[in-house]
């Protein structure tokens, strides 16, 4: 790790912020919406009543936050990259005041918000993490910055179910705007005290379609996005159905949000899996992580409702190999995307997330109506596979 790691706002003369500017940040917006993470579906099953619907509602906001992610650099113009992470900040605010309404509305309006907000903040990141981080300190940088946000991921989601039961809707939501609003100083503070931290750039605008067009033709690049893809619909499945898995089970409520929580513990295996990517090869690790979420989640979905602590104890082994792609699952994109693409390929790059809600919540909502909650980490341990088996075919060893 350079030298610029060691503090948080480099010197006047520096060049480059450092992996610990970057991991503050990150481990606040992570703080900001993990307090929601869990309360997210299980509030939307208690507004709707089945799992099935909770499936509907995902797929469309999903598919209307695809849209506002494509059409970004549109919105913004030559909008400035600190405004653009602010209105990500300001949306995240907003989807949490909404969500705190307890109504269908609002848990619509407020999940497109945060949604489209998470958005914004991490591709505005993303593309300060391509200017200050030079692509053979990624193996470093990447794990540091998901290891240094374990903290979040532990506390919040537990914390928002309790907040959830104890407080109501309000609960969780007054939590995930206290962070926002800190993470917003926060950014800012970091801006106005050292004007090299986080230069200026802006949010050139283009033509959405063509910039896909051309994301799609680089072989690549259409690889890093599947492994961000499988590892996204891995987590949107865990975090939207682990929980319900365990109510549908007879559980607590707060069980789910506890077993969410403790999945998030292995963000901190982020200083096993870089360094074993060194050593091996970041297409080893992440191969290897793919057959192992794989074949857990297949089990856990054969355990289902009649036996909701094994299927437990299995997810949490497939969230330790996610958590293994979390971690340098990135790499690909960073290494492949040219220097001149960044701003286009970025926006196209981070829709893996909202498709990784859209494309499996779509087919889940057909299965649901013909079997319980388990079958959706059966279907979700068979599409890992494929892209495992990709993975391992295509992805270069010198990546």
């Amino acid at each position: 790790m350079s030298e610029q790691t060691n503090s948080l706002i480099p010197k006047q003369s520096a060049a480059r912020a450092g992996a610990l500017t970057f991991g503050i940040l990150f481990l606040l917006e992570s703080l900001c919406r993990s307090f929601n993470s869990s309360v997210l579906s299980i509030q939307a099953y208690d507004i709707l009543g089945a799992s099935q619907k909770v499936s509907v509602l995902g797929s469309v906001v999903s598919g209307t936050v695809l849209c506002a992610t494509l059409f970004m650099p549109v919105m913004f113009g030559k909008l400035r990259r600190r405004w653009a992470y602010t209105i990500g900040c300001c949306l995240l605010i907003a989807g949490s005041c909404c969500l705190a309404t307890f109504t269908l509305p609002g848990q619509i309006a407020g999940t497109m918000l945060r949604n489209v907000g998470a958005s914004i903040t991490n591709v505005t990141l993303q593309l300060y993490i391509l200017d200050h981080i030079k692509k053979a300190d990624l193996t470093t940088s990447e794990p540091f910055r998901l290891a240094i946000s374990t903290v979040s991921w532990v506390v919040g989601p537990f914390s928002g179910v309790w907040l959830y039961e104890n407080y109501g809707s309000v609960g969780p939501q007054l939590a995930a705007i206290s962070a926002a609003i800190t993470l917003l100083g926060v950014f800012w503070y970091l801006r106005l005290h050292d004007a090299q931290t986080l230069p200026a750039g802006t949010m050139q605008p283009f033509n959405p379609l063509a910039n896909a067009r051309h994301f799609i033709a680089q072989p690549r690049l259409r690889l890093a996005w599947a492994i961000a893809f499988g590892r996204s619909c891995f987590w949107a499945t865990f975090f939207t159905y682990g929980p319900l898995l365990m109510i549908e089970s007879g559980m607590e409520k707060k069980t789910g949000g506890l077993i969410v929580s403790l999945s998030q513990l292995f963000l901190l295996s982020a200083f096993i899996f870089g360094p074993l990517s060194k050593k091996w090869g970041v297409r080893v690790v992440i191969a290897l992580c793919f057959l192992m979420i794989s074949t857990a989640s297949l089990a856990a979905g054969v355990a289902g409702i009649h036996a909701p602590l094994l299927a437990a104890g299995l997810l949490l082994v497939a969230a330790l190999f996610a958590s293994g792609i979390d971690s340098v699952g990135g790499i690909p994109f960073l290494r492949a995307v040219k220097p001149h693409d960044r701003q286009k390929m970025a926006a196209v790059y981070r829709t893996f997330i909202e498709c990784s809600d859209l494309i499996p919540s779509t087919i889940f909502i057909v299965a649901l109506h013909f079997f319980d909650v388990s079958i959706v980490f059966i279907i979700l341990g068979a599409c890992v596979t494929v892209i495992g088996i990709l993975v391992w075919r295509y992805l270069p060893q010198s990546m």
